[in-house]
């Protein structure tokens, strides 16, 4: 990535491919039965939620080599650089425990866990877009 606007659609890129992988889990009482698709579709959605991250570093002039290279860096970076990061903070900490810990690396499968990663990733990936496009029109930042 070397733009902040290819970094964005990236992330969104790798959040369809989430979902589509996602689909291949069927559902039964209430939880994804192939916990492989779940894993990897919880692993590739919170990658996307980090690449949206990296996206709006990125243009606020954070050059490729020191982006973040963990969790707590991109708590930092969140803390520190980006409006509103509040919501932001809170939707990271769920996408990181409910799709990162719980569905990727502990094999959770319950639906609501995940969806609720899923939309928080979305959040994300809509709150660094938003602001790469109000920063690029000069407008004032809201959500």
């Amino acid at each position: 990535m070397t733009t902040k606007e290819e970094a964005i659609k990236e992330a969104y890129r790798y959040l369809d491919n989430a979902k589509q992988t996602l689909a291949r889990s069927h559902i039964e009482n209430d939880i994804y039965r192939d916990t492989k698709y779940v894993k990897e579709a919880a692993g590739t959605a919170y990658l996307s939620a980090l690449t949206a991250i990296d996206g709006y570093l990125i243009g606020k002039g954070i050059k490729g080599d020191k982006l973040p290279a963990s969790f707590e860096g991109y708590r930092a970076a969140v803390h520190k650089n980006i409006p509103l990061n509040g919501k932001l903070h809170d939707s990271l900490t769920v996408v990181y425990q409910n799709l990162h810990i719980f569905a990727y690396y502990r094999g959770g499968v319950g639906v609501e866990m995940v969806k609720e990663g899923f939309n928080n990733a979305k959040k994300i990936l809509k709150c660094c877009q938003n602001n790469i496009i109000q920063n690029k029109k000069n407008l004032p930042q809201r959500i």
